[in-house]
């Protein structure tokens, strides 16, 4: 994160007017498929089978001129195939798609994109999102490609449990807690979800928007006493939570056969929930803390490494990838939000359109607090997460007395963290120089 980004400039970037199993293999070859000789293109986004269907189809019909061989790959193996290649200095890879956090550590390996992005100028890409492209330095390392977040999907069913006065829109943690209390009394079974299945994004809750919201920060004061808070609170949450989201890996199957009303996950896996009769669904912000509106900001960039083969092609596919045509289309299908500016497509799904207006509420809340997924910590980033899923297990399945829990774990974190030598992310403020690391 390039630092003097104020959050209020992150925010301000709004929407631009408008991670699962593994699909490719360790060596970053093309997908099944691919048409010889076509541009290599290594990816960590739409991992899920269908996404990567859809966006093959994208890539199709967007990019002229050029066959793209798309290879979806997991954090970890995106990492593994991408500094393999590096040091043996012999790249195959052409371009690389991945999150902030995943491209980090090869910032010094990127091209810059300072002449790309001045060609894309038209598209008005908020030069906040520029900025944080720019991993701290001079000039940008990637072109801001789509954004995400986390959102809550309502079924309307619930509102009848929901506490006189509160609005759905507007939650505290406090009130959606009562809320859920009510609703399991009220139905005889608990109504609420999270994906806290084998791949489910369970973490993300924990990383960018419980401990935030309680602690104001991810790393820094994680065995705070704010922090024990937090855990507590989750712990009662977890007692009117539907059990067997321990199963679930994303939370669209449950809301849809109506084993849970109420869930919280990214927006890609909530917006065929609501999609057969919207009219029946709510999309809302996640809830506030004491601390304020913790939220993640998922930000995705399209790079083009140092020595990488076909390079003006790469440019092309990236130029392509960055039209209103193929975001709306990646909207549309996939549930990523463009970077560009411009106003968002009339004919939008009901569903998306109620997550694009969920995601601008977070990120205009005057008490939003900005946070990214784990920044620096290349293939680190699965133990690095595993660390926030152990403390929920122990906590909330365990009953593990929690300010232990937190003091093992905190070891643990600070062990990874010092071994890859990471700087904080956001929320959690960098300093120069400072490996990031639990107070």
């Amino acid at each position: 994160m390039a630092v003097g980004i104020s959050r209020r400039s992150v925010l301000g970037a709004g929407l631009g007017g408008a991670a699962a199993a593994v699909l490719g293999a360790c060596s970053g070859a093309s997908t099944t498929g691919a048409p010889s000789g076509a541009l290599s293109f290594l990816s960590t986004q739409f991992n899920p089978i269908q996404e990567t269907q859809n966006f093959d189809s994208i890539l199709k019909n967007r990019v002229t001129g050029t066959s793209v061989a798309f290879n979806s790959v997991t954090a970890s193996v995106f990492a593994t195939t991408l500094t393999a290649q590096i040091k043996a200095g012999k790249l195959s890879v052409g371009m690389v798609g991945g999150l902030h956090g995943d491209l980090s550590p090869y910032a010094d390996q990127l091209l810059d994109a300072e002449g790309l992005l001045a060609e894309l100028a038209g598209q008005h890409i908020p030069q906040a999102l520029i900025d944080v492209a720019k991993f701290g330095g001079a000039t940008p390392k990637y072109v801001p490609w789509m954004q995400a977040s986390y959102v809550m999907a309502v079924n309307k069913k619930a509102l009848q449990w929901l506490p006189h006065g509160v609005d759905v829109k507007n939650l505290t943690y406090g009130q959606l807690l009562d809320w859920m209390t009510a609703a399991k009394r009220g139905a005889g079974h608990p109504i609420f979800g999270i994906p806290a299945g084998p791949t489910g994004l369970y973490h993300r809750f924990f990383q960018g928007y419980l401990l935030p919201s309680f602690t104001g920060g991810q790393i820094v004061p994680f065995r705070s006493a704010d922090a024990v808070t937090a855990w507590q609170y989750m712990k009662d949450l977890w007692s009117v939570s539907a059990p067997a989201s321990t199963n679930y890996n994303d939370m669209q199957e449950p809301l849809q056969s109506g084993e849970v009303l109420v869930a919280w996950d990214h927006v890609t896996r909530l917006k065929d929930a609501p999609a057969k009769n919207p009219g029946d669904w709510m999309i809302v912000p996640a809830p506030r803390g004491p601390k304020g509106l913790g939220y993640m900001l998922v930000l995705a960039g399209l790079g083009i490494p140092k020595g990488a083969p076909r390079q003006d092609d790469a440019r092309k596919v990236i130029k392509a990838l960055c039209t209103p045509g193929a975001q709306d289309d990646v909207l549309k299908e996939n549930g990523f939000l463009p970077t560009i500016g411009g106003r968002l497509p009339s004919e939008l799904p009901a569903a998306v359109s109620m997550e694009s207006d969920a995601v601008t509420r977070q990120q205009h809340a005057k008490d939003a607090i900005t946070c990214l997924p784990p920044v620096g910590v290349g293939a680190k980033d699965g133990e690095i997460s595993q660390v926030f899923k152990d403390t929920f297990t122990l906590i909330c399945l365990q009953s593990k007395s929690i300010q232990p829990v937190l003091d093992s774990q905190a070891k643990k974190l600070n062990d990874l963290l010092s071994e890859i030598k990471a700087a904080c992310w956001m929320p959690d403020k960098a300093i120069a120089g400072e490996t990031c690391r639990v107070a």
